[in-house]
């Protein structure tokens, strides 16, 4: 899983490429805590278009995402999602509590 990772006027959004499944999803929590550490966003944008699969791990990359960002008061919200990848935030009721655009 690689990250690319832009911010602009307090929006942090980071671009996924590649399987976000459990062999990924630890150092990409780490990444993401890091990279929200140093910018200090309003918002978290996860771009996930580059997203070519995941498995329930990545449940917990965005919970962790949405948990940080509510302890700064700011949000997170999730883009450009593959069908696979709503499939499982469908199913697991995340898409009830982030926003999904």
């Amino acid at each position: 899983m690689e990250v690319s990772t832009a911010c602009r006027e307090r929006t942090l959004t980071l671009t996924l490429h590649g399987e976000l499944d459990h062999h990924g999803a630890k150092g990409l929590m780490d990444k993401v805590d890091r990279e929200i550490e140093a910018a200090l966003p309003l918002q978290l944008v996860m771009d996930m278009k580059n997203v070519s699969f995941m498995d329930s791990s990545g449940i917990a990359v965005v919970m962790r995402g949405r948990q940080r960002m509510r302890e700064l008061g700011g949000t997170l919200a999730l883009v450009h999602v593959p069908t696979q990848p709503k499939k499982v935030f469908d199913a697991s009721g995340i898409s009830r509590i982030v926003t999904i655009e």
